[in-house]
C-alpha cells in the first residue's frame, strides 16, 4: 500500500487558502515543495506529528502564524541589488524630487520587504553622499520576516554578505569588526525598521519614494493591484515607485505613471 503523502491536495488547499487570506502570497502546484519544506521545519521544531495539528495551532495562535509566513518567504537580496535602479534613484529621482518640493526638507522613502536589510542601508548610505543640505532624509523599511528584521535591526554583515559595497562607503559607513562589518550608527538612526504585511494598509502617508522590489511576484493579479493601490495611497503628490526589474503594472488597473529613464524604469504618482 502506498504511503499517504505528507500534504496531502486537501490540507494543501487549506494552507494555500490560510497563506493568501493572511498575506495575499500565492501557492501553487509549481511551488508547492516550497511549502512543504517549511511545514517539515516547522512540525520537527513544534514538535508535531501532522500538518492538520498545524493548521490548527496556527489558526490559533497569532504569534505562530507570524513565524510561519515568516519561514515561507524567500529573503534573496544584497547591497545595491540592481544597481541601475540605484543610478535613477540618485540621478533622476533626488533631482526631481529637490526641485518638486523646492522648500528643503525630510524625503521619505519606504523600502517595503526590505529583508534583512541591504536595501535601505544602501539608500542610507547614497542619500548620506549625494542628498544637498539642509535636505533630510528617514527610511521606513518594513518586512514580513521578524527573524530578517531582526538581522536588519542589528547591522552586521558577514564578509560574504558585503558584494555590491563601493569600497569608499565600506571604509567610510561601516566598521570592520571580527567576522565582518557593522554600519555606522548615524546611518541606522535615519532607518525605523518594523514588522508590516502588505495585505495591510501602512498607514503612512505622505510618502517621497516606495521602493518593493521583487515582492509582488509572489501575489496573484488581484493580490499585487490591492497592494499597488495601497502604495498609491500612502505616497505624496508627485512621488515614485520602484519595483523589482522583472515586475510590471503593464495591464493593472493603477493610476501610477510609466516613467523611463537613461539609467532604468520606474513609476510616478503625477498628481
Amino acid at each position: 500500500m502506498a504511503e499517504a503523502p505528507f500534504l496531502d491536495d486537501a490540507n494543501f488547499s487549506l494552507y494555500r487558502d490560510l497563506i493568501y487570506a493572511e498575506s495575499g502570497i500565492t501557492f501553487t502546484p509549481t511551488n508547492r515543495s516550497i511549502l512543504e519544506s517549511r511545514l517539515k521545519e516547522r512540525l520537527r521544531e513544534k514538535n508535531l506529528d501532522s500538518v492538520k495539528a498545524y493548521l490548527d495551532t496556527i489558526k490559533s495562535d497569532k504569534e505562530e502564524l507570524k513565524g510561519f509566513l515568516d519561514s515561507i518567504t524567500t529573503n534573496l537580496t544584497r547591497f545595491f541589488r540592481n544597481q541601475a535602479q540605484f543610478d535613477a534613484f540618485e540621478h533622476y529621482v533626488i533631482p526631481e524630487l529637490i526641485k518638486i518640493r523646492k522648500t528643503p526638507g525630510t524625503i521619505r522613502i519606504w523600502s517595503a520587504g526590505c529583508s534583512t536589510g541591504e536595501e535601505p542601508y544602501s539608500l542610507a548610505m547614497l542619500l548620506a553622499e549625494v542628498l544637498p543640505k539642509p535636505w533630510n532624509f528617514e527610511i521606513l523599511a518594513s518586512d514580513i520576516s521578524l527573524k530578517c528584521l531582526m538581522t536588519a535591526k542589528e547591522g552586521f554583515y558577514g564578509d560574504n554578505r558585503l558584494d555590491g559595497i563601493p569600497e569608499s562607503y565600506l571604509k567610510k559607513y561601516f566598521d570592520k569588526v571580527d567576522g565582518g562589518y557593522k554600519i555606522h550608527a548615524d546611518i541606522q538612526s535615519k532607518i525605523k525598521f518594523d514588522y508590516h504585511n502588505l495585505k495591510n494598509d501602512s498607514q503612512q502617508r505622505n510618502l517621497d519614494v516606495v521602493f518593493c522590489r521583487n515582492v509582488i511576484i509572489y501575489f496573484d493579479d488581484a493580490a499585487q493591484a490591492a497592494v499597488i493601490n495601497r502604495f498609491w495611497d500612502s505616497m505624496a503628490s508627485k512621488s515614485f515607485l520602484f519595483i523589482g526589474h522583472s515586475e510590471s503594472l503593464f495591464g493593472m488597473e493603477t493610476k501610477f505613471e510609466f516613467v523611463k529613464t537613461d539609467w532604468a524604469t520606474l513609476y510616478r504618482k503625477n498628481i
